[in-house]
């Protein structure tokens, strides 16, 4: 069999067992679903694990597998380009989907969707994975959107929920948002490069980097700019940066994996997959890389601050994916691309694992997420308890856990940027470390320690006994996913600083954040050792430390806390009043412009103007014709007698003239 095949059937695998699941599932039975999901997207990670040593030994390829459409010279393709960035992710995306088809069987045991759920999450990967291998601008929009329409059904799931579909409309809306910005990249690049294939345009961008354009009539603009700038915004909506960031944390109304599939590993770092791929046209552009370094910097701290005030398990752990979305967006615009997508592979293990050790969490207590009706699980839940302990420890950054290596590294490679921005994104990433810190253990203090409060709830049925731990299909990802969460970072020596991304990735020379950072390097050890030393390191210590003070030394002070800085409190309870803002301005305006549209449009205009009106005329003219037309011969011979006379007067005074 040639690697052409195999590529292709790392897609079409998770598609086959999508479509025997959704068309079958019903017919054949829960077993046959998650089977045949499962093997589909096991055979998807067995062969990116095959393809991934291929494409190490030097073989990369890049070439078209189905020509959709040419038309004046232009082609419309479906092509793989398969080099290191792309098995990297590949790698990742089908292993954690993997971890999450298998957890699925213990999490939805008692759903009635169930076939439904293993249809719509191996459709999921296999969307990803078609967006991941694109070569073509062409295929990238179409992983993109798919994955958006997937996510839309995965979040509104539960669709007798008026919470899970007001939750799904926003994110598909949002992400329109950012799709239109997207889209308009895409544009650009057709309209000026003349093609979609994306070798083509990075060779051609140097000639065209120069050219200016006018989007506004007397405003110029590089189109390198334009085209960065839209492209971004794009990666906005989908990898929920500020402002468009608001979908993501009322998408946890959906069941809990496809919060660690959607939010950890695959849909969110799609943007940010595709900001490091568009690299040589990013490096090109020094005003859109400012723009992702400020967007990336408020991201990281200010998201990180609203999961300090949660108490609901999954956004807790959903504010903390904004925020790490954050880190990586920081990286790409310090052009510290390797970085970002290493940390993008650290968080896809270790945020998996949160996301998924939460659910064990909401499985043992009946679906119970408040986290104040929790505490002392670690003696019931040990190894829930143990690997969720693992993922916050990654999570707040602390040597020797893998969050540590891709943390500590973009943190110093923003420090290290002399761009427009860069000093703003470093405070922003250094201060979100003490908050990762504290908002990371406070879920581990205030869920499975101090005293127990979940025997006070209705939340728990008491004649099921204690909590207990979860089965199998539910412990065994957390192990497996808790493994690269503590070791994945020790790749950083070929990764980042590494030839590993070779020419997938473009850095300019005069952006040397990077090699600055490689000089520095000695390894692992001696990255670990010095990063006791560092700043990164007591922040984190210092947020995990007030963490414990507050929740477990003296678990009376955060309520004493929240009424004193009531406001501060209002505040991020409130996210800053992005969704009452967004409420009251867009679907409130939206809504206002379509009342006064039916009002003045609808009813004045076409019904009473239109249609009435048309009505009325006919009808009043009906009315006059009804006078003439009488039926009585003296009237007809009336009128004749006037016809002749007026006729006799007209044709008399034009002889007179």
């Amino acid at each position: 069999m040639d690697m052409k095949t195999l590529y292709l059937l790392v897609p079409l695998a998770s598609l086959a067992g999508a479509i025997l699941a959704g068309f079958l599932g019903k017919a054949l039975g829960r077993r046959f679903a998650h089977s045949v999901t499962i093997a589909g997207v096991a055979i998807s990670f067995i062969l990116s694990c095959i393809i991934f040593f291929d494409v190490m030994a030097g073989n990369v390829f890049n070439g078209s597998v189905y020509t959709w459409i040419v038309t004046e010279g232009a082609k419309f393709e479906v092509g793989f380009l398969i080099d290191r960035l792309t098995v990297l992710m590949m790698v990742v995306v089908s292993f954690v989907s993997l971890m999450v088809h298998i957890y699925t069987i213990g999490y939805m045991a008692d759903d009635d969707g169930y076939q439904r759920f293993f249809a719509y999450i191996a459709l999921f990967t296999f969307s990803m994975l078609m967006l991941v291998m694109s070569n073509n601008f062409l295929q990238l929009f179409f992983g993109w959107e798919a994955v958006g329409l997937v996510s839309y059904l995965l979040i509104g799931f539960w669709f007798k929920r008026p919470t899970a579909i007001y939750a799904n409309l926003k994110a598909f809306l949002v992400n329109r948002v950012g799709d239109f910005g997207f889209l308009l990249g895409i544009g650009l690049i057709f309209a000026y490069f003349g093609t979609l294939d994306y070798a083509t345009v990075f060779n051609n961008a140097p000639r065209l980097g120069l050219t200016e354009i006018e989007i506004i009539p007397g405003v110029g603009c590089m189109l390198v700019t334009a085209i960065c700038v839209g492209l971004f915004v794009g990666a906005m909506g989908k990898s929920a940066q500020f402002p468009l960031h608001v979908w993501l944390p009322d998408s946890m109304e959906g069941p809990t994996p496809i919060s660690a599939l959607i939010h950890a590993a695959t849909m969110v770092t799609a943007g940010i997959f595709m900001v490091a791929r568009m690299s040589p046209l990013f490096e090109m552009s020094d005003s859109a890389r400012s723009m992702v370094l400020i967007i990336g910097g408020i991201t990281a701290f200010f998201m990180a601050l609203i999961a300090v005030v949660q108490y609901d398990i999954k956004r807790v752990v959903a504010y903390s994916t904004l925020s790490q979305l954050g880190y990586m967006t920081v990286a790409l615009g310090a052009s510290a691309y390797s970085a970002g997508i290493f940390h993008l592979m650290t968080h896809a293990f270790f945020k998996a694992l949160l996301f998924l050790g939460a659910g064990s969490v909401i499985i043992a207590l009946h679906h119970e997420q408040d986290m104040r009706k929790m505490g002392g699980l670690y003696k019931y839940m040990p190894i829930t308890y143990f690997t969720m302990l693992i993922g916050a420890l990654a999570n707040a950054g602390f040597p020797p856990f893998s969050g540590f290596f891709s943390k500590d590294t973009i943190i110093e490679a923003a420090h290290a940027s002399h761009i427009f921005g860069s000093g703003f994104a470093y405070l922003m990433v250094l201060l979100g470390v003490f908050v990762g810190g504290l908002y990371s253990f406070r879920l581990v203090f205030y869920a499975f320690h101090g005293k127990e409060r979940f025997s006070a709830h209705a939340g728990h049925d008491h004649h099921a006994g204690p909590p207990h731990e979860s089965p199998w299909v539910v412990t065994l990802p957390l192990i497996l996913l808790a493994i690269p969460s503590i070791a994945a970072g020790w790749l950083i020596g070929d990764v980042v600083f590494g030839s590993y991304f070779g020419s997938s990735i473009v850095v300019a020379p005069e952006h040397g954040a990077i090699a600055e950072l490689t000089e520095e390097f000695h390894g692992v050890l001696p990255m670990i050792l010095h990063g006791f030393t560092s700043l990164p390191f007591w922040f984190a210590l210092a947020g995990a430390a007030t963490a414990w003070y507050l929740y477990i030394a003296r678990p009376d002070l955060p309520a004493v806390i929240r009424a004193r800085l009531s406001w501060p409190v209002m505040v991020l309870e409130e996210k800053y009043g992005f969704d009452r803002f967004n409420d009251w301005f867009f679907a409130g305006g939206a809504r206002k412009v379509g009342t006064v549209l039916w009002k003045i449009g609808d009813v004045t205009l076409i019904d009473g103007l239109m249609v009435n009106g048309t009505a009325r005329l006919i009808g009043w003219g009906s009315g006059m014709a009804r006078r003439i037309q009488t039926g009585h011969i003296y009237t007809y011979a009336f009128t004749m007698i006037i016809g002749v006379f007026a006729l006799l007067t007209i044709v008399f005074a034009k002889l007179h003239n």
